[in-house]
């Protein structure tokens, strides 16, 4: 801003706060925004591309409200332009960028493919086959949920090659989120990270556990899908929220109601395939059977509950023991393991997938080489007139 001329440029209803005002309008009017900070962006003009649906990122741009200097005058702070908004922070720590670019050229290049991942009036029905062999699926993932592996390996099993662009790659690792293409047809994916990771900030993350930065990231994503009329699939192997006193005042539970509120409200097709674990409420935000999933799979060695067997035996065996306690009958240890035993194995029966596929939990149990081929033909079947709609259509309760 010209600050001798700030009288003429920022205060009436024309002004720049105007900009603001209809870059918000047009988005919730169903009209898709990028931007791309291929330069400094400083002050009002930060917030322009932060209320777009995508934002790109160059190394060696900068965005933020005040830059070093005026910083070093208002509080007194000495900080270098990439610490306070550069594009590695704002990708790895603040989570404000969906896309860290090299250079220019790769920025518009992402912008192009972007761009055509947009609904169109036919879609293609033919792509390339995934990277590796579908078969691969059964050496990374273990039968018994107790390994890790990491997602991007089994991603590669099941979408096009080439096609997977991943959105802040260096945010929320526990989950992650990207653009793919299956047989040629778009689709987004939210997918559970089964291997640990480091954050920005150093804190070990555990695999298959949502935390408060994988989930706001999900539910950005989520929303970006739903805004751009892309389809979604949920890939879940997951134990549930962090949970503890660091977690809680992170703020995990509006983390996860962020996340849960994006994908409840989201009107594009959802399809959900649990690979693993689907535990508590992480199978909520992970779109399980109560978010109306147009089409819900699993693999046969699935797990579907609230928590894990030994958790949920530990819990229950815990309130035994207090009321046999307080009614003064205390348990003998071979009693106390006796009961331990019983709650585990009715627990394990009914985390069986077949105990709840025979409900109706799921729609199928896949053979989990056959994820791909079930996938593109869900995604195949879309007309669209579905994805063209407006993405605030009304919803039913």
């Amino acid at each position: 801003m010209f600050l001798p001329l700030q009288d003429e440029i920022f205060p009436d209803e024309d002004d720049f706060g105007r900009i603001f005002r209809n870059n918000a309008v047009l988005s919730a009017n169903g009209i898709p925004q990028y931007s791309a900070v291929m330069g400094n962006c400083i002050a009002g003009g930060a917030y322009l591309p932060v209320l777009c649906d995508k934002i790109l990122m160059t190394e060696g741009s900068q965005l933020c409200l005040a830059g070093p200097a005026l910083v070093k005058a208002a509080i007194g702070q000495t900080a270098d332009p990439e610490e306070l908004g550069g594009a590695s922070m704002h990708s790895a720590i603040s989570g404000t960028v969906d896309f860290h670019e090299r250079d220019d050229p790769a920025c518009l290049e992402r912008l192009r493919s972007l761009i055509q991942l947009l609904p169109a009036q036919s879609m293609s029905l033919s792509g390339p086959e995934p990277l590796r062999d579908q078969n691969d699926v059964y050496s990374l993932v273990h039968a018994d949920g107790r390994g890790e592996y990491d997602v991007h390996e089994l991603l590669n099993c099941i979408v096009d090659a080439n096609s997977f662009q991943e959105f802040r790659a260096d945010y929320g690792r526990t989950v992650v989120t990207g653009y793919v293409r299956i047989n040629g047809s778009p689709a987004g994916v939210v997918a559970n990270q089964r291997k640990r990771s480091l954050s920005a900030q150093g804190e070990l993350q555990i695999g298959g556990v949502l935390y408060g930065d994988s989930a706001e990231k999900a539910a950005r994503f989520v929303s970006d899908c739903n805004q751009t009329r892309i389809p979604l699939i949920f890939i879940q192997d997951v134990q549930g929220f962090m949970v503890g006193k660091q977690s809680e005042q992170s703020g995990i539970i509006r983390s996860g109601a962020q996340l849960v509120h994006a994908m409840s409200t989201a009107t594009v097709p959802k399809f959900t395939v649990i690979v693993g674990s689907s535990y508590g409420a992480g199978n909520y935000a992970m779109c399980g059977r109560a978010y109306d999933p147009s089409l819900i799979l699993a693999w046969p060695n699935a797990r579907y509950a609230v928590m894990g067997g030994n958790q949920a035996a530990d819990t229950m065996l815990t309130l035994r023991i207090r009321e046999s306690e307080k009614s003064g009958n205390k348990l003998s240890a071979e009693a106390i393991e006796a009961l331990r035993d019983t709650i585990r194995k009715q627990y394990e029966d009914q985390t069986d997938i077949r105990y709840g596929a025979a409900r109706g939990w799921v729609d199928a149990i896949i053979a989990p080489h056959e994820t791909r081929l079930w996938l593109s033909s869900a995604l195949s079947v879309l007309r669209p007139s579905e994805l063209l709609q407006s993405p605030h259509a009304r919803l039913e309760v």
